[in-house]
């Protein structure tokens, strides 16, 4: 009895750890996807994200695991918001016979997305909130979803999981193993040019062959269509329809993630989801497609909010902060970046131009591989809930070479889109920060901040250097420097814009100066000017006045079309669908890859 009782205090506690985890450091990772080949059978564990929406027994929809207890799938799939009779099952790799692995949750919450147009199938998105949280398995984790700004060009690959009919009126055979497909991404031009122009909007994503073959259909829809950066799988749509199923130059048409995470954000109050920027490289081909109907490409850029001038040094939520508070608020420090590796932080870093991490050179010494490096930006909390990061992968690291402190210019695979929560700080190039001066410091170490592990803030004033005064030399009154805190700043507050004066060293005992009075002593960030004016493309001007726009406001331009409509069951209040919205797979050779998994049983 003693042991099970210990057994059970370790089962809740690892349930707790699990809990207080941001879904960044989990999601995406499909231990026993090793090896993937399109069109067959998956094996089982390689999607372990993929949900079984079933009623009565029944399969009809498809969906993705996002975290512990919300799952993502298509508005179309449902009539109402009533949950009665609804199941999600998990772990799942056969429809019919055993699943070890499976497990099934009831559903408390749907919230279909309020601006969901049945007849154009824009917004064709929904979340479902479980009964209770899962515990992640190497069968059962969550997948990354794609931040905004994310991109992706004609042609990359991506890949569709899901139980639906294998042709159009040919349903999946007995056990009704999951499938997967791999299918290349189509441009919106081309999907409207082969869809029916007006019909693709902003908020869809295509992918499939021209020459047919491959594709989803009745069955498969709400599940995810998934693309693979940098070790970790991104969710870049949602299935949600298409004409027929794998027709020649009739790709399918997904719901585009990366439009939905602030609503998506907004739904989830705790453990959001991990969104990862993604970044196509190349070109876009999609750009040179015309045709009859089709608007040209903008020859000029239209003017919206990332077309202003982007100054530096602007912390719209920094209303002022009382001396002596250690816990940072969401905003109060939009350039600070926390640097990772394998999702756990490392070191700090600051956002210094648009596609530009500072930080310091020591974080890097047993590990300057830029691809093993990702960096968060906008973010409060090491674990819990945090609305309005991004991920970003690192493609170039760059290391100044003097003698003593050295610094480092990491840099991003993308530009992340600047908000009241990710703004770039300014660069000292010079400035004398008087004695007397108040400035900052911030920064994430294990064991501070609480549960969560909040940033931390840290209230200090430039004082006199004494005898260690030199060109190259700040000195502050003593702060809580930490390990973690290394590679972020000191920032300073001057004609109303903040300036970078430090990166911040790993601690060391604090020099005393005459008076036996410890100060803090760092090499300016001034010293190494001409480093950085060598190493970025671009340095930001401070600026007094400058209006950021409101990251809960996002404009989204759609076309309405009426070309598809959902067919549903009236008897039902979710969508089974016939007509596909609800969508499945249709793979090459699948009736001789049937016949063989027949003859398998018979022998």
């Amino acid at each position: 009895m003693a042991f099970y009782k210990v057994m059970c205090l370790a089962a809740g506690l690892m349930l707790l750890t699990q809990e207080s985890e941001s879904q960044l450091d989990v999601c995406g990772q499909a231990a026993l996807n090793t090896r993937i080949v399109g069109g067959q059978v998956a094996p089982d564990g390689s999607w372990p994200w993929q949900v079984s929406l079933q009623t009565s027994g029944s399969h009809f929809c498809g969906g993705s695991l996002i975290n512990s207890q919300w799952v993502l799938t298509a508005a179309h799939c449902f009539k109402t918001t009533d949950q009665s009779g609804l199941s999600v099952n998990l772990g799942r790799q056969t429809l019919q016979g055993s699943n070890p692995n499976a497990v099934s949750q009831t559903v408390t919450q749907i919230i279909i997305h309020p601006n969901y147009n049945s007849k154009t199938n824009d917004n064709d998105i929904c979340l479902l909130r479980l009964e209770s949280p899962v515990t992640f398995t190497s069968y059962i984790s969550p997948v990354c979803l794609a931040a905004s700004n994310s991109t992706f060009y004609s042609g990359v690959n991506s890949w569709v999981s899901g139980w639906g009919n294998t042709g159009e009126g040919v349903s999946l055979p007995f056990p009704q193993n999951l499938m997967e497909v791999e299918v290349p991404v189509v441009g919106n031009r081309q999907c409207n040019c082969d869809n029916g122009v007006g019909t693709i909007t902003d908020n869809m994503i295509c992918a499939g062959l021209s020459a047919g073959g491959k594709d989803s259909c009745q069955g498969d829809s709400g599940g995810p269509m998934v693309i693979k950066q940098s070790g970790r799988w991104i969710q870049a749509g949602v299935v949600s329809f298409g004409n027929g199923c794998a027709r020649p130059n009739f790709p399918g048409v997904y719901a585009r993630v990366s439009q939905y995470q602030t609503w998506i954000n907004s739904q989830i109050s705790s453990n959001q989801p991990g969104f990862m920027m993604f970044t196509s490289t190349g070109t876009n081909s999609d750009l040179s497609v015309t045709c009859t109907g089709l608007p040209p490409v903008p020859t000029t850029t239209p003017t919206t909010t990332t077309s202003k001038p982007v100054f530096c040094g602007q912390a719209p939520k920094n209303s002022g902060i009382l001396g002596g508070t250690s816990m940072a608020t969401a905003g109060s420090w939009p350039w600070m970046a926390s640097l990772q590796k394998n999702g756990s932080h490392v070191c700090g870093g600051t956002l210094v131009a648009l596609d530009s991490v500072l930080s310091n050179a020591n974080c890097f010494s047993s590990s300057p591989v830029a691809s093993e490096w990702t960096v968060v930006l906008g973010r409060l909390k090491l674990n819990g809930s945090n609305p309005f990061e991004v991920t970003l992968n690192v493609t170039n690291i760059t290391l100044s070479n003097t003698t003593g402190t050295n610094i480092a210019i990491l840099r991003l695979s993308a530009q992340p889109t600047l908000t009241d929560y990710i703004q770039p700080i300014c660069l000292d190039s010079g400035r004398t920060f008087a004695e007397g001066l108040a400035c900052w410091a911030a920064g994430w170490s294990p064991g501070r901040g609480g549960a969560e592990e909040v940033m931390q803030q840290f209230n200090t004033s430039v004082v006199n250097c004494g005898s260690s005064s030199s060109s190259e030399s700040i000195c502050t009154d003593v702060f809580a420097l930490q390990q973690g805190d290394s590679g972020g700043p000191l920032m300073c507050k001057e004609d109303g814009s903040w300036f970078q004066a430090v990166v911040l060293t790993a601690p060391s005992p604090p020099a005393r100066r005459r008076r036996e009075t410890p100060v803090m002593t760092f090499t300016r960030l001034s010293s190494f000017d001409s480093f950085l004016t060598e190493t970025l493309e671009t340095r930001l001007s401070p600026a007094s006045n400058t209006t950021i726009s409101d990251p809960t406001n996002v404009s989204v331009t759609t076309t309405a079309s009426s070309t598809y409509t959902s067919t549903t069951d009236s008897n039902s209040v979710f969508d089974s669908s016939e007509g596909r919205p609800a969508h499945s797979f249709i793979f090459v050779f699948f009736h001789l890859l049937s016949l063989a998994f027949c003859l398998q049983l018979c022998l």
